[in-house]
């Protein structure tokens, strides 16, 4: 299969011959093509590169094995972090073939828990520029930016404004070390060519002092924009996009809490898009609790829900919870009178003051509340709510260290066999509990799923793999099954779909003491499998141009690429 037609820079998909112009230093320096040692002598000749490299030629298998001997060596995690970003920086197939022969031991180092050091310390490690900065001052070239050739092959787009990154709060451009490394998972784990990937950092300045008095920083230097003048380069933005790649998957990341559901509503019906924190954080968190009934025994439609930290995750993951208990059965009214979201005031109730429109179906009625116990100045904590509502499942997005403590996790297991809890806070150290505390404080009967990464425990005399809710289950198959049928919205049946995808793949599914999640080194059968439910909902729905049913696989697989090096002809 030749590969003619596509960008001059970049070959796409699985293209086994592919032609270039480039020659030299400057086919070296380009990371799509790049193969380093493994350029064979036939190849050396033709392209120029006798001298420019030492006369072994080596196999993609021998330059793995030495990558990953010295990525072993580095010791500290952003150390290796920062050699994974030089690597993608200079050949983006041996960084990719690495990082998906070793996803295990790699992920936690391309994305949570390490790349939020990454991006506090981004300014001071940046080396080469990868994506797009996009800032206030240089709005009216957007569109000019957009147009450039390199760019006609984009199919997904990362964005964020670096506002609420992880747990860590406002990290200004540094932020884009998270469209990096989510579309880095889009390639791993989808296959996405990473020539037709492009993270996109908003940058409308920082209110991070810190960032602000450093002479290094690479961004604005100005207080964050806010207001219309924010919206305005949105809209630019959006508008952009939607005219350069009408067919484009554009992913929100890290938006704060006053941005990103108003943004995901204002956006949602103009373009194939979606908000991973709110949508896809609910996607995995609803299909772990769903392989979590394996378990439990115990249906949706009785579970009771608490949940410390009522922002745009927390409210994500109720809201695709009530759809799954209403196809299950229930009324709209019962399903959310289920939920207990507690945020920085205590429970939601209704009629409390500052509610966001998205928090206002979850406040409880006040006359349900009579009878509890209270806190002494007359909000209901946590606490409050585990001893008098006695939730089934305990939920945290709240970015608060511990705050699942021995004495809520305690009350909690008092009154339930086998609970549920997920602290789904990230990066590790924001995380509301740590599995081993919640094996004890539980004696071992609690059904725990975690956000960032953590050591397995030992149960029976033998290590368990403790399951993490990250959204690389999900959202990268959401977005190739998208992408594959061109759909032209994200629904939120299309969520649902792929949380029921993950169910039907886990092992607990045929062991109740298995793991809610399958392994990650299967995460390429699991995206696809997830990929596939999304393309044929969003068909059922009438989303994408209508296409027979046994065709979908085939769409799915034909732009899932392989990092595997091609043979390269001179273009003259």
């Amino acid at each position: 299969m030749e590969n003619k037609s596509a960008p001059k820079s970049a070959p796409i998909a699985n293209s086994a011959v592919v032609e270039t112009a480039l020659s030299g230093y400057e086919l070296l320096n380009n990371p799509v093509l790049n193969k380093g040692t493994s350029f064979t002598d036939q190849e050396r000749e033709e392209f120029d590169l006798h001298g420019l490299l030492p006369p072994h030629v080596a196999s993609l298998d021998y330059q793995v094995m030495r990558r990953h001997d010295a990525f072993r060596g580095l010791g500290r995690d952003i150390n290796k972090y920062v050699f994974l970003r030089g690597l993608q920086d200079s050949n983006e197939t041996l960084f990719y073939a690495l990082l998906t022969r070793n996803i295990e031991e790699m992920m936690p180092i391309v994305y949570t828990p390490t790349v939020g050091l990454g991006c506090q310390l981004f300014s001071h490690i940046f080396r080469k520029p990868r994506g797009l900065f996009l800032s206030i001052p240089h709005k009216d070239c957007i569109q000019r930016i957009l147009s450039h050739p390199r760019y006609d092959g984009v199919r997904a787009i990362v964005v964020s404004d670096g506002e609420r990154i992880l747990g860590l709060g406002d990290q200004g451009a540094g932020g884009m070390g998270i469209p990096i490394g989510k579309l880095s998972l889009y390639t791993a784990c989808a296959g996405l060519h990473p020539a037709t990937t492009l993270p996109i950092i908003l940058d409308v300045g920082t209110d991070n002092t810190e960032h602000l008095g450093d002479p290094l920083y690479i961004g604005w230097q100005h207080e964050r924009v806010r207001g219309p003048e924010y919206d305005e380069l949105v809209e630019i933005f959006v508008s952009a996009v939607r005219a350069r790649w009408p067919h484009v998957l554009l992913h929100w990341e890290d938006f704060a809490i006053g941005n990103a559901n108003r943004l995901l509503a204002r956006y949602r019906d103009q373009l194939c898009t979606f908000n991973d924190d709110i949508q896809g954080t609910a996607a995995i968190a609803v299909g772990t609790l769903l392989s979590a009934i394996n378990v439990t025994g115990t249906p949706l439609t009785e579970q009771r829900i608490a949940v410390l930290g009522a922002g745009s995750a927390g409210t994500g993951i109720c809201a695709l919870i009530v759809r799954a208990m209403v196809d299950a059965g229930l009324s709209e009214k019962e399903a959310y009178s289920r939920f207990y979201l507690v945020d920085r005031d205590g429970l939601l109730v209704e009629g409390m003051n500052g509610l966001q429109s998205f928090q206002v179906p979850f406040a409880q009625r006040r006359e349900r509340l009579v009878s509890w116990t209270r806190m002494a100045d007359g909000h209901i904590g946590l606490a409050e709510v585990i001893s008098n509502a006695k939730p089934t499942v305990l939920i945290g997005t709240s970015g608060q260290a511990h705050a699942f403590h021995e004495a809520v996790v305690r009350e909690m297991a008092a009154h339930v066999q086998r609970p549920v809890i997920f602290p789904l806070s990230n990066p590790t150290e924001r995380s509301e509990a740590t599995p081993a505390d919640i094996d004890v404080w539980t004696e071992g009967r609690a059904v725990i799923g975690t956000g960032s990464p953590f050591p397995p425990l030992e149960r029976n005399g033998k290590m368990f793999r403790i399951d993490q809710t990250n959204n690389a289950y999900v959202y990268p198959g959401i977005g190739l099954g998208a992408i594959a049928v061109k759909a032209k919205r994200i629904s939120d049946a299309m969520f649902l779909a792929a949380a029921r995808a993950i169910a039907e793949l886990s092992p607990a599914k045929r062991d109740p003491n298995a793991n809610l999640l399958p392994p990650l080194v299967e995460i390429r059968d699991v995206t696809f499998h997830v990929a596939q439910r999304v393309a044929k909902q969003a068909l059922a729905e009438g989303l994408a141009e209508a296409m027979p049913d046994d065709a979908v696989a085939a769409a799915i697989k034909g732009i899932m690429w392989e990092p595997v090096y091609a043979t390269y002809r001179r273009r003259r």
